[in-house]
């Protein structure tokens, strides 16, 4: 029975994964479409999005069925709780490059972004890719080492995101008020990307120790 009860549970693991790697897509695909002015990628990220949310679902689903089947304690306990906070955090993030391939459709055919920012977007969206690229990995090995190391390249979105209000507070800035509002709202939903993939490390790290990263003791549920 408990041999059965744990293979869920890695099942349960494994389409978290899926789900991370879906997420990872969506945003390496938008971000191409918002730098190319690419109408059919954006199209493909916004009717790819019914897939992470029925995979959000089905996660939820299984991880009610073993709460209210299995009862369980401990680390089995943690495991469950955290696939919860993770499956909404990831689904998160599909939405928002659900949001960013939007705007490249809502553009379309103009490009969305003025020429100076284009390179912050590229190198925002990078990482962003890898972050979810990370946490798939984070939930398959439960690697707390890869995981804590997330937060650091969090910390490259968030320079770059903050940046970005300078660029476009300059009185110099040629482009307009829409093309800032674009920016600001774009650079948000990147900022807020790499955040989600920092809370699903946090919640493996969570599984693991007990204790969530930065908690002084005891663990959170």
């Amino acid at each position: 029975m408990r041999e059965a009860y744990h293979v869920e549970l890695d099942n349960l693991a494994e389409n978290l994964a899926r789900m991370s790697s879906q997420v990872a897509d969506a945003m390496e695909r938008a971000t191409r479409a918002l730098l190319d002015s690419d109408l059919g990628l954006a199209e493909q990220v916004i009717s790819d999005d019914v897939a992470v949310d029925n995979a959000r679902a089905d996660c939820e689903e299984q991880a009610y069925a073993l709460l209210a089947l299995q009862a369980p304690v401990a680390t089995d306990l943690r495991v469950v709780v955290a696939a919860l906070h993770a499956a909404e955090s990831l689904e998160r993030m599909g939405d928002l490059a659900l949001h960013v391939a939007k705007a490249a459709r809502r553009r379309h055919p103009d490009p969305v972004l003025p020429e100076p920012v284009r390179p912050y977007f590229a190198k925002m969206g990078e990482v962003d890719v890898r972050l979810a690229r990370r946490a798939e990995d984070v939930i398959r090995s439960k690697d707390i080492e890869v995981a804590r190391s997330i937060e650091t390249d969090d910390d490259e979105v968030d320079d770059i995101h903050r940046h970005l209000f300078t660029v476009i507070m300059d009185k110099d800035w040629p482009h307009g008020v829409a093309a800032a509002v674009d920016v600001t709202l774009l650079g948000r939903f990147y900022e807020r990307y790499a955040d989600h993939a920092v809370s699903v490390a946090r919640r493996i790290v969570f599984v693991v120790t007990g204790q969530m990263p930065g908690s002084s003791g005891g663990s959170e549920l």
